[in-house]
């Protein structure tokens, strides 16, 4: 008998009849799999915690060494202890609040933004019950804490934490420290989640295998890598056993089989860490959604999104900042690019051309001239050669882009220009990708809901792939975008947005 046919049979669902005293209910014990799981994520966290010690303690020391130099000799004579006693309360609210708050937390490792979020929350949070602590006992040298420790360890912590982040996600790319994970569900579904998270090393997710609940296939190929699919009738930890995965990932359930979660669970008791449910609704509603248990009954909450209110004047204000220091800042090279332009094709330096923005309304966007002046004529000629996605007009080798132009697409330089659109109010810094008023006709009453805000210079269209994704996987993130921007999302864009130009990819 091999060790996953020793193993399978004593995870199978619970029988509910009596317990007899000489087959005692036992606890299942961790498989393999899991117990790796559980040393990466432990060897993470102990390098995250020795990080975050050593950033706390040299802020708050700094911080004392400051207030060292500003504290009268008279102060320090009557309370020699003051200098040690500041940091050191310090620093310890400050490691318990960042422990307190989970940044440290498995389900936040490596991937979007909430990781960011509760460090920056229990930063200031821990600087909040300091300040009243020292305010309540009149203990003197907390000004500095806050003006220097607060804003210094607030930027170290958030830089160690995207540098430790940075590594994780090497280390995922070469297949270490990621979830091994199984898909079950039915085979669209099933398909279109390893299409979604199989090529991605850096979400942690690792599909090894796959379960499909409605049909008979061998396997799928994603990147250019075959999935195996169990057998028909294989058990889902026998299947996880059998390719050592700790996470099973549901992507859809039996139809009529309302209890299929649960029993899944209770036979994954010791197979794997973690059972993760999909939902098509999270595809636009996913940070909208919360849970809610009331008197047992589990209900997932969906909150309606507005477009209007303080977030989006908050948002403005951002614009505004972000353009004008983007345009005072660029302006020096502006006039180098300028000149390029003119030499390489003779013609207006600057490219304008309509394009609909929020509610519909059509404005005139600016970008640097790329192509040839009688660019637009010759477009009709060049249909028949389209690689553009859905309405969209593409060609990775276009002959009417300059040699200048091919530059200033490779790098974004072209759409510089575009921060005035958004310092007059066309646009925004992020939104979704500015349509033209031909596509705009194409749309449905779907993909219309991407005019609900200000198009964007950047987006989740412009970082996620750009010109290589499919129409509908820009639709996709740009309708999410939409609906669940946030602040923090921004910033987190204009970030990877920086990244991308000086690492492009799908700029054609």
């Amino acid at each position: 008998m091999s060790a996953v046919d020793e193993l399978v049979p004593a995870l199978q669902l619970p029988t509910f009849g009596p317990l007899s005293l000489r087959s005692p209910a036992a606890a299942p014990r961790a498989s393999a799999a899991v117990e790796q799981r559980q040393r990466w994520e432990s060897r993470y966290r102990r390098m995250l915690r020795l990080s975050d010690t050593v950033v706390v303690t040299l802020s708050c020391v700094l911080a004392s060494a400051l207030s060292l130099s500003a504290t009268a000799p008279s102060i320090l004579a009557e309370d020699p202890w003051l200098l040690v006693r500041i940091p050191l309360a310090t620093a310890i609210v400050w490691l318990i609040l960042l422990a307190l708050v989970n940044t440290r937390a498995p389900s936040i490792m490596g991937v979007g933004s909430k990781e960011y979020a509760r460090v920056a929350h229990a930063t200031g949070v821990a600087f909040g019950v300091l300040a009243i602590v020292f305010v309540a006992f009149e203990w003197q040298g907390i000004r500095t804490q806050l003006f220097f420790a607060l804003p210094v360890g607030t930027v170290l912590l958030l830089a160690a934490r995207w540098l430790w982040r940075n590594w994780l996600i090497r280390q995922r790319a070469d297949g270490r420290f990621s979830s091994r994970t199984v898909v079950v569900g039915n085979r669209d579904d099933v398909e279109y989640v390893i299409s979604s998270l199989g090529a991605s090393e850096h979400l942690g997710y690792l599909i090894v295998a796959a379960s499909v609940l409605d049909a008979d296939v061998a396997g799928f190929a994603v990147s250019g890598r075959r999935i195996p699919v169990g057998t028909d009738g294989e058990s889902i930890a026998r299947i996880a056993a059998r390719y050592g995965a700790d996470t099973i990932l549901v992507a859809s359930q039996p139809a009529g089989d309302s209890t299929y979660i649960k029993r899944l669970a209770w036979e994954l008791e010791g197979t794997a860490a973690e059972l993760v449910l999909s939902s098509r609704i999270a595809d636009v509603a996913g940070p909208r959604t919360s849970l809610r248990s009331v008197e047992g009954l589990p209900l997932l909450h969906v909150r309606i999104p507005t477009f209007e209110g303080g977030a989006h004047v908050f948002k403005r204000t951002l614009d505004v900042v972000v353009s004008a220091i983007a345009l005072l800042a660029f302006a020096p090279f502006a006039l180098v690019i300028g000149i390029a332009i003119a030499i390489d094709d003779p013609g207006p330096v600057f490219f304008r051309q309509s394009r609909v923005g929020r509610d519909g309304r059509q404005f005139r966007m600016v970008k640097f001239r790329s192509m040839r002046v009688n660019a637009e004529s010759e477009l009709a000629r060049l249909m028949s050669e389209n690689e553009g996605a859905g309405p969209l007009f593409k060609l990775k080798s276009d002959p009417r882009v300059t040699r200048v132009g091919a530059i200033l697409r490779k790098y974004s330089l072209d759409e510089v220009p575009q921060f005035w659109n958004v310092l007059v109010g066309d646009m925004s810094v992020v939104g979704p990708r500015p349509p033209l008023p031909a596509e705009v006709t194409e749309y449905d009453g779907t993909v219309s809901r991407r005019l609900y805000i200000k198009p964007g210079i950047t987006g989740p269209w412009q970082v996620g792939g750009r010109s290589d994704l499919s129409w509908e996987e820009s639709v996709r993130l740009d309708l999410s975008y939409v609906e669940n921007w946030s602040v923090m999302s921004d910033v987190q864009i204009m970030w990877r947005t920086a990244k991308v130009m000086i690492k492009p990819s799908g700029a054609y």
